[in-house]
């Protein structure tokens, strides 16, 4: 019987994100035959530990602060000796390229998260990347990111495999099946729905000037997530007296508001490849999407899943959530829109072969 390949994933919690959802779908999916995966934990706290399968054990080394978990994680990979180390968020990934050269016998991947020049704006991280080299294989999630890396950081493009992101169907399914109508959901209004952190780069504000322009209309605007900018933004909504816009904070079961939303809009300035983009498809649910960077428009199919727009323009923006608010969409083709390019078992197949690869070099 040939050894397993112990992959050890390393992360910095399990909150309910992008980078962890991905890592908890990949861990949880790859052949049992073949891997034997782990993930480690800066702290183990978050609302996808339930999600993540028996099987897989979680390593936690309880440190509250990235910088501080440098030495712990070195520890565990010296103690473990794991066969690949896959480290799934930016920040680690870049303290961790220093490390690399001292275990010889061990592959290391580095997940990028985001297109780098327009997220990491501290000096000392951007220096790590000059040794982001050092890693085998840096999986990037978009041609948005490919080209970042390869053009800013002189990242040698052989080592860089794009990768998109899978869309669990099933996991969606599931929670679907119970989903009913959210009460704030009004008849006779068309309900909007947008998702994210309240921060800066998921661009709410912007969000919120469009709506201005949409006041007199019966629409409602549902924003979903929580953040440090939550007080200006609510702040803003007062000002601009957005009486039909509602903020539901973060929502264990969001797939029920994407389901039963007219429209899904991501209103981003930047996106690594935005997963709830793909859910809202998922769902079924038609998107109107800012044209930013990070794989946006790998995802949206002009007219079959959505639209692209540029959301500065507050008038033009506007006037396309009327349009599209006024027309019809098919559920069936914008599902499999999504579930032909992005569901986890095409996504997944990639993964192995790249892990695969790297064990026979």
């Amino acid at each position: 019987m040939t050894k397993k390949i112990s992959v050890m994933f390393i992360l910095p919690d399990l909150e309910t994100g992008g980078a962890e959802r991905i890592v908890t779908t990949i861990a949880n999916h790859l052949s049992r035959d073949r891997f034997e995966p782990k993930i480690l934990l800066l702290r183990k706290k978050g609302g996808y530990l339930d999600l993540v399968k028996k099987d897989v054990e979680i390593i936690d080394i309880n440190t509250e602060r990235i910088r501080h978990s440098l030495k712990p994680i070195l520890a565990e990979i010296y103690r473990r000796k794991p066969d690949i180390v896959f480290s799934g968020f930016g920040e680690v990934n870049a303290y961790l390229a220093l490390f690399i050269k001292l275990f010889p016998r061990t592959k290391f991947i580095a997940r990028e998260t985001n297109v780098v020049t327009q997220h990491v704006t501290r000096k000392e991280i951007k220096f790590f990347y000059n040794f982001y080299n050092n890693y085998q294989r840096i999986i990037a999630q978009s041609d948005d990111m490919m080209k970042d890396l390869t053009s800013n950081f002189n990242i040698k493009s052989k080592k860089i495999i794009k990768i998109n992101n899978p869309v669990d169907f099933e996991f969606i399914d599931q929670k679907l099946l119970t989903a009913v109508k959210p009460e704030s959901f009004k008849y006779n209004y068309k309900n909007v729905v947008a998702i994210g952190n309240l921060s800066s780069r998921k661009g709410f504000d912007n969000l919120l000037k469009v709506f201005s322009r949409l006041k007199n209309e019966n629409i409602l605007l549902h924003i979903l997530g929580d953040g440090k900018d939550r007080e200006i933004l609510h702040q803003m909504k007062d000002f601009l007296g957005l009486k039909k816009v509602y903020f539901h904070g973060r929502q264990e079961n969001p797939y029920q508001f994407l389901k039963f939303a007219d429209l899904f809009i991501l209103s981003s300035r930047y996106e690594g490849f935005p997963n709830v983009l793909l859910e809202a498809g998922a769902c079924g649910t038609y998107s109107l999407a800012n044209n930013c960077p990070g794989g946006i428009n790998e995802i949206i199919q002009s007219r079959v899943n959505g639209e692209v727009s540029d959301i500065e323009n507050h008038e033009d923006f506007s006037q396309k959530v009327m349009s599209i608010l006024h027309g019809s969409y098919d559920k069936d083709s914008i599902k499999n829109s999504i579930r032909s390019r992005f569901s986890k078992d095409i996504i997944l197949d990639k993964y192995e072969k790249v892990l695969l690869d790297l064990m026979k070099k």
